[in-house]
């Protein structure tokens, strides 16, 4: 038999350390693909980005290749759409480009790209690569040639790295009398770029124009910023082509990088493209279906309880953290040793708290545990059967529930409207338990449990009213699986409970 024992504990123990690793890689899962939160009502930011493209048609067939966010692990694309009629849309995710085309046309033409954005962060602007060819020497004449040599040289005396020497001798404030030469006189970002990267070919730094916009809310109709990326120490890292810093902005969002544009026309003249960007909050409960279909993890997703309606979530989140009310009562009972009136008495108790409030809600307890003691003392007096008398007790609980609602709504006392939300029939078992006790075990034994009952129906009540320890047992309910080992662990249990200790110290100091 010992033998037997010893067996089930290690299977038992074995069962609660599988549940563990189980419980872990769920919760790791869940957190790394579905993007859910310790903390209840973590929300999301989702970026819209809308870019309008406007050109006017010359008459001849229109082509409009239009360059969307690249790929990146910086943030995922929670939707996108394209509103721009009678044109064929033509998605190319590989070159992350639309194409669209139509016949001619006659009328300004207007073209609207949506996108929604959610977990864009920071990625230091470094994105690995294969390494890329060498840039071609480009062509220039003798005197540019000697003026962009010149420089190459002069830039070797700025701080940072081969890119950023380069770009903050381009831009340092007054101009030298040779970067003058080398740039046209009206410059533009265009100029910079091109001049940066026509000296960066000379060094043979692989390196490509980058274009994006910063998320910032409610920002409207502005262009792209043009940025620069640079192939060093085996990455591509991005550079602002106007201080040098080095990094991809907070919140910065890559449209296009390489040789194609952002936007390319055919047929049609003076086109534009214009930004405007409008943040939204969500939570991230909301957004666990759309992070397990970018991860490819839809199906488990299908099949778990966040794909059921609102109202069934609802329930399932009360369900969820019983296990737990349940392991601290077991915890209460058979490890500290306190007894309660029924095993889980308190449970059903704390629950009608979380109704009612704690103050509301013990003192309406204790009116209808009083009264209800009254009567069944009553009762008692007239020999009525088991179940009669029962039933008794259970009308006048209802009554005694009613009047008080009543009384309470007419005079607008919390208390009184608190009754309807205890149990009647478990009202009616605690007196008529309390009664027996009472007769069978004196009145001392009797208050003893009642009050240990409401003292475990506070601690739990304390739990299962935590909105914290409320969303981290349904976000994550495989912890319910560790709570069923422990639970049955602690039933081979067979130590002193910690009560007996106290009772049984005396005969320690005796011995």
């Amino acid at each position: 038999m010992l033998k037997k024992f010893v067996s089930v504990r290690k299977i038992l123990t074995l069962g609660l350390i599988l549940s563990v690793i189980f419980a872990a890689f769920s919760i790791y899962y869940k957190t790394t693909y579905w993007g859910f939160k310790f903390m209840p009502k973590q929300t999301a930011k989702v970026w819209t980005i809308e870019a309008h493209v406007s050109f006017e048609p010359n008459g001849d067939p229109i082509k409009v290749s239009l360059a969307t966010p690249t790929i990146s692990d910086d943030f995922k694309i929670l939707d996108e759409d394209i509103v721009a009629p009678n044109y064929k849309i033509k998605k190319l995710p590989k070159q992350n480009r639309i194409i669209l085309t139509s016949d001619s046309m006659e009328q300004e033409q207007n073209i609207y790209y949506r996108v929604l954005l959610f977990d864009n962060e920071d990625a230091k602007g470094k994105t690995p690569a294969p390494a890329p060819a060498q840039p071609e020497k480009p062509i220039l004449d003798e005197q540019m040639a000697a003026t962009a040599e010149k420089l190459l040289q002069q830039a070797e005396a700025m701080p940072g790295d081969k890119v950023q020497k380069i770009i903050r001798l381009l831009n340092q404030t007054p101009p030298d009398s040779t970067v003058v030469a080398f740039l046209p006189l009206k410059k533009t970002p265009k100029d910079i770029s091109n001049a940066i990267r026509t000296l960066l070919d000379l060094k043979g730094i692989p390196n490509r124009t980058a274009r994006g916009i910063k998320l910032e809310e409610d920002k409207k109709s502005f262009s792209a910023d043009l940025m620069l990326e640079g192939y060093i120490d085996g990455v591509w890292k991005l550079y602002n082509i106007e201080t040098g810093k080095k990094g991809k902005p907070e919140n910065f969002v890559l449209f296009q990088r390489g040789g194609e544009s952002l936007i390319d026309v055919e047929g049609g003249n003076n086109s534009t493209v214009k930004f405007s960007v409008m943040k939204s909050i969500t939570s991230t409960l909301n957004l666990a279906g759309k992070r397990a279909k970018l991860a490819k993890q839809e199906t488990l997703f299908d099949y778990s309880v966040f794909n059921l309606p609102l109202n069934e979530q609802n329930t399932i989140k009360w369900l969820t953290i019983f296990p737990l009310a349940i392991l601290v009562i077991v915890l209460i009972r058979n490890v500290v040793g306190i007894v309660t009136m029924g095993t889980f008495t308190p449970m059903l108790i704390s629950l009608a708290l979380v109704k009612t409030g704690l103050i509301p809600g013990l003192v309406c307890f204790s009116i209808i545990l009083s009264v209800g003691l009254v009567l069944r003392a009553v009762l008692s007096r007239l020999n009525l059967l088991l179940v009669p008398r029962i039933s008794a007790v259970v009308i006048f609980v209802i009554l005694m529930m009613q009047s008080m609602t009543i009384l309470g709504y007419r005079f607008s006392v919390d208390i009184g409207l608190s009754a309807v939300f205890f149990p009647i029939i478990i009202m009616a078992w605690i007196i008529e338990r309390a009664s027996i006790t009472w007769e069978e075990e004196g009145p001392s034994n009797a208050c003893r449990e009642v009050f240990y009952s409401v003292i475990a129906a506070i601690i739990v009540y304390a739990i299962i009213n935590n909105e914290v320890i409320r969303h981290i047992m349904f976000v994550f309910n495989e912890l319910n699986l560790v709570i069923l080992f422990a639970v049955m662990l602690l039933g081979t249990y067979t130590g002193y409970r910690l009560t007996e200790l106290k009772r049984f110290a005396p005969l320690v100091k005796d011995k």
